[in-house]
């Protein structure tokens, strides 16, 4: 070995030694979490409260396996009603509780697909079906009763009215052998029901395609009449204490109208009352043109709400935000403000006596919702849950406490009660788990390529960076209408993908979660951007943007940039890929959207790109495959083969362009597994081929 070769040598062997020592410092530093244990916490769903006894019920999915549990006051401490142990994949939604918290009627098993299909990611050969089920609070075995959905008990809890196959029946739920009566074997599709206060009663919506019908039946006389029947989509029935009348929301129907386009101003939508045993119909708020013409749904049990004092509480943007008001339900007077501001409005519950609104919103904390309460009068609201945690669906009980659902930037979700000035958990034995080694993300706003101001929230490893900074990710979420939070969300979907943000920055990586335009949360100018979508993909310029101002930052590695994503996140990673393999050197493309006009079609089937060319070239041109000649990342593409979000094909077509392009393409295919992974075990192995990807490319 000569002078030089043993210079280059020392050099080397230096460098090695550097790099170990700078491996082994990391390591010490670098926090430890238990991925399993994150993405396996039993993450609360269907907070409930049954209306003359304080008795809440809840969904706990742990693992995959989903299990009802309720809780009753005093006490307040929470117990299974079920046993379900497997990681099968079968969904437990649509609780509902008698007034008496005595009896729970529960579906067990997801939608259908286009085809009739209900979700089997297990792959069960003996196949699954979407069931009813009841349980009682107070001991014994839940009972199947067979398949239904859309469950509505009576005030004793002695009969459940359901949908089956379209049609409206009711049946004993104390004789599971008992014969199902049908009620309504009406045109279109039903749903929302509505039982009068006295039982008497019931009101639904009849979906009819580009109308919809409120339908009220006299369950004595077996009397069926339609409220008011117009060229509108009419919907969201809520009776009047008195049982006497039925408020329902008016939609103009518009036709044309595509997904994935801004749409500012519509035709105006009202509030309409009819008195039921005449037909007697009065207007009590219409929508003005302009801002808040197009209505904005809540989360709730409906979206417009009859209180005490004849007022009727809905959600409106008529200042740019989803705000809450009331209007006397006589009709004549103005809106009153319950909760108005620059802020959002979420989760929305009536209190016990109909005087006020209990519901989330990020008023004064944008990037977080805490719960306020409302009065109808317009009195002003008041904030009960102030702090740094964030709390959503609550569900006020009978004695005055309220049940909701909680987490923080280091807590995962779990389910609280408010009782007088006390808040405590409702699984006391939940709080003594709480996974290790988590951080609390940081704030952060950056300018996105066009300038336009984007929140974020920053996940940094533990202890200073090592030599050249960390590598670095972008997240970006789906829908597109949603919004991440500084702490885990309230969706399943995000609390895992947030519980994988919080273990990549352990692991090493600093992590950016981005809420591009299009998302909640920031106002209807904001969700509604220009240009978004199918009509410019103007928010991938907040993914370049937040690729450039990571990039930038001293503790991070420029050269080592990486993003991922879930559906609309998936699309956006397709974009930065295509559009700045310099900037992103490796993307996990999660069941995303690639071609505009086939995901325009499957939510649309009679949407043809052929007729209207403008609109197809411009929504191709919006799309990642138009962009894909520029792609030389390497991509991990991850898809279940049941997504009836976004079809299976967006990754097998994308697969090909770039294999012959010769990208480099992995692949986890997930059989029978639906857009949302119903099972642990997928989640789990979408997040192993995940890290293990961004191990070898970014690291």
């Amino acid at each position: 070995m000569n002078n030089t070769q043993s210079r280059r040598a020392a050099t080397a062997l230096a460098s090695l030694l550097l790099c170990a020592a700078a491996f082994s410092t990391a390591s010490t530093q670098t926090r430890q979490t238990d991925l399993d244990a994150l993405v396996g916490w039993p993450f609360p769903t269907e907070m409930t409260a049954a209306a003359d006894a304080p008795v809440v019920v809840w969904v706990r999915n742990e693992r995959g396996a989903r299990n009802v549990w309720a809780a009753a006051g005093p006490g307040w401490r929470g117990r299974p009603l079920t046993q379900f142990e497997e990681d099968d994949g079968q969904e437990v939604a649509g609780l509902a509780v008698s007034a008496d918290g005595a009896t729970i009627a529960f579906v067990r098993g997801g939608a259908p697909n286009r085809a009739g299909e209900i979700p089997n990611p297990e792959s069960d050969p003996a196949g699954v079906d979407r069931e009813l089920w009841v349980v009682g609070t107070n001991g014994g075995a839940p009972a199947r009763l067979g398949p239904g959905h859309s469950p509505l008990l009576t005030a004793d809890g002695s009969a459940v009215i359901y949908i089956q196959g379209g049609v409206i029946r009711r049946r004993s739920t104390s004789d599971a052998d008992a014969e199902a009566e049908a009620l309504v074997r009406g045109r279109g599709s039903p749903g929302e029901l509505r039982l009068s206060p006295d039982g008497t009663h019931l009101a639904w919506t009849s979906q009819r395609g580009d109308h919809a019908f409120i339908g009220v039946l006299d369950l004595a006389g077996r009397h069926l009449r339609y409220l008011d029947p117009s060229l509108d989509v009419d919907g969201s029935p809520a009776w009047s204490p008195d049982g006497r009348e039925v408020a329902f929301l008016r939609i103009p129907s518009e036709e044309g109208r595509l997904p994935f386009f801004a749409v500012r101003e519509a035709l105006p939508w009202s509030i309409r009352v009819v008195r039921i045993d005449d037909g007697t119909v009065r207007t009590v708020f219409a929508a003005p043109d302009g801002p808040g013409s197009v209505f904005r749904t809540i989360s709730g049990t409906g979206n417009i709400f009859w209180g005490a004092g004849d007022r009727i509480a809905f959600p409106w943007e008529g200042n740019g935000f989803t705000n809450l008001y009331s209007v006397g339900a006589a009709g004549g007077d103005e809106p009153r403000p319950i909760a108005t501001g620059e802020f959002e409005v979420q989760y929305v519950a009536l209190a016990p006596g109909g005087e006020a609104l209990v519901f989330s919103s990020n008023q004064g904390d944008t990037d977080r919702q805490h719960l306020w309460w409302g009065p109808l009068d317009g009195s002003g609201a008041r904030q009960l849950t102030p702090g740094t945690g964030i709390e959503w669906q609550p569900a006020p009980a009978s004695d005055g406490s309220i049940a909701f659902l909680a987490s923080s930037g280091t807590v995962p979700a779990h389910a609280e009660v408010l009782a007088g000035n006390e808040r405590r958990w409702l699984v006391e034995s939940a709080s003594e788990a709480i996974p290790s080694g988590l951080s609390e993300p940081e704030q952060v706003i950056f300018p996105s390529a066009d300038g336009l101001p984007i929140h974020g929230q920053l996940f940094l490893p533990q202890g200073p960076p090592p030599p050249g900074g960390w590598p670095g990710l972008l997240f970006l979420h789906g829908g597109s209408r949603r919004q991440m939070l500084l702490g885990f969300h309230h969706r399943g979907y995000y609390h895992h993908t947030y519980a994988f943000n919080q273990h990549l920055a352990a692991r090493g990586y600093a992590v950016l979660s981005v809420n591009y335009r299009s998302g909640i949360g920031y106002g209807m100018e904001f969700r509604e951007a220009l240009h978004y979508g199918a009509d410019g993909a103007s928010e991938v310029g907040d993914v370049l943007g937040a690729g450039a101002w990571l990039a930038a930052r001293d503790d991070v590695d420029g050269n080592r940039l990486g993003l991922w994503g879930g559906s609309y996140g998936g699309y956006l990673t397709a974009h930065g890929l295509a559009q700045a393999s310099h900037l992103f050197k490796a993307g996990v493309d999660v069941h995303g959207a690639h071609d505009w006009n086939k995901i325009i079609r499957n939510f649309v089937p009679s949407y043809d790109p052929v007729a209207h060319p403008d609109l197809a070239r411009r929504a191709f041109e919006s799309s990642p495959m138009a962009f894909v000649d520029r792609w030389e990342s390497p991509v991990l593409l991850i898809h279940g083969d049941d997504d009836r979000n976004v079809p299976f094909a967006e990754s097998v077509e994308l697969a090909e362009v770039l294999r012959r392009k010769g990208v480099h393409v992995e692949h986890l295919v997930l059989p029978d597994e639906v857009h949302g992974f119903l099972l642990h075990r997928s989640w789990m192995a979408v997040f192993e081929a995940a890290e293990d990807f961004f191990e070898r490319f970014l690291k």
